[in-house]
């Protein structure tokens, strides 16, 4: 009993069983997959905001700029009827019966209002063509009954004559689609023919090019003053202690602070004839007369700069706190002239504010609307006024948005131009 109590027990733990390479595989892919999607659900509530308040509106956009729903949807038997026609010589009498049809069903729909308004933006006089038919909807002969394709084409010609013209049903023929290039065509001064063929819109339409010309020339010289005013105060910045630089940034970020609205005012209270400015200017002795500083692209200079000077300044700020003094002083030791060391070695390395500051800038300045629409005179309203017009005042939803989806290819087209740049400045490839 002794010799079996003191014997070693014969019970030992199994053994572990080695992990083959292909378990731990399937491991490390579960490890890298939980991974994955704890990144996701702490990113989905702003990807989900981004979603829903950037990337949707811009598809809405992109989409409304060449949606033509009014003609197909509220015409599609006259459509039908004119899909062979040659668009030269008259309209076949199925035409005339098959848009009987038609406006009768838009009259109990109520649909004819947004046909008349986007058939008359192509041709004058439609909008008073089309309801003047929509009263006369149904059409009936004495007996009650449907009149035949030939009655109906006499009796809206009855009604009016332009009816025997080919022009209302070339446009009704052109825009069968659901889709059309018309509001970006006409957003860059061209139209479609009756036949389809892209041509230069009529003279006294063709204001759109000179919009977008004046837009990019007034970015561009509202950047370059913020440039010029905003590179020497952010230099000195720079120089100082950082105590006396968070203090004098206070005053640059001031404008964030206010209402865009308040400081528009003030700017008109500055400038205008009884202003401030004026007054100084009169009493000094260098004008005898007041200046005209209002409802004038100055005006609309003068306050745009003012507005959009922190955001220039910041990146010019962010990327010379980051420049080595020693730089200049290392240039300056070896024989530089101080100018020379300042434009040769610390400008160069500034290139990245000055991109930064030079793209913000002038993509923030080509979208502005309050500025030149209450500082400006006619000749000063931007593409975003017109946006704004074709919203607000004649409802006309594709208009705006063909100039709103230009307005943002310019955009991006301008940032794909300073991301291959600072692409070549920084040596990647």
């Amino acid at each position: 009993m002794n010799t079996l109590a003191s014997s070693p027990s014969t019970h030992t733990a199994p053994p572990v069983a080695e992990a083959t390479p292909q378990q731990l595989k399937r491991d490390l892919r579960a490890a890298e997959t939980r991974k994955r999607l704890g990144a996701l659900a702490l990113i989905a509530p702003l990807a989900i905001f981004l979603l829903l308040t950037f990337v949707a509106p811009i598809v809405f956009l992109l989409q409304r700029a060449v949606e033509n729903p009014e003609i197909a949807t509220t015409l599609p038997a006259t459509v039908a009827a004119l899909a062979r026609w040659d668009r030269k010589s008259a309209p076949p009498d199925q035409a005339y019966a098959a848009l009987a049809t038609d406006l009768t069903r838009a009259k109990d729909d109520n649909t004819a209002g947004p046909l008349a308004r986007r058939i008359n933006t192509e041709l004058a006089g439609a909008r008073s063509l089309i309801m003047g038919a929509v009263r006369a909807m149904p059409l009936r002969d004495a007996d009650g009954k449907a009149l035949t394709p030939a009655a109906s084409k006499a009796a809206l010609i009855a009604l009016n004559e332009q009816w025997a013209q080919p022009d209302a049903w070339q446009v009704i023929a052109k825009n069968g689609s659901l889709y059309s290039p018309y509001y970006l065509l006409a957003s860059l001064d061209l139209k479609q023919n009756q036949f389809g063929d892209i041509i230069q819109a009529d003279p006294d339409a063709s204001i759109y090019r000179s919009i977008f010309g004046r837009t990019l020339w007034m970015s561009l010289v509202v950047t370059l003053c913020t440039l010029l005013l905003a590179y020497p105060l952010a230099y000195w910045l720079s120089t100082m202690s950082e105590r006396r630089a968070n203090l004098l940034m206070i005053l640059v970020l001031i404008p964030f602070w206010t209402s865009i609205l308040v400081r528009v005012a003030a700017w008109i209270v500055l400038l205008q004839s009884e202003g401030l400015v004026n007054k100084a200017l009169m009493l000094s002795g260098l004008i005898n007369s007041p200046l005209e500083l209002v409802f004038n692209r100055v005006g609309v200079y003068v306050s745009m700069t003012h507005i959009l000077l922190p955001f220039m300044i910041l990146p010019l700020y962010s990327v010379m706190k980051s420049v080595p003094p020693t730089y200049l002083k290392a240039a300056v030791s070896l024989g530089s002239h101080p100018f020379a060391a300042f434009w040769r070695v610390y400008v160069p390395q500034t290139y990245p504010g000055i991109g930064a500051g030079v793209l913000l800038v002038f993509i923030m300045a080509g979208g502005y609307y309050i500025t030149p629409a209450l500082l400006g005179g006619p000749n000063e309203q931007m593409v975003s006024y017109f946006i704004a017009y074709f919203i607000n005042t004649t409802i006309n939803w594709g208009m705006a948005c063909a100039l709103g989806a230009l307005l943002l290819a310019g955009t991006l087209l301008l940032y794909g131009v300073y991301r291959r740049f600072a692409k070549v400045d920084t040596g990647i490839a």
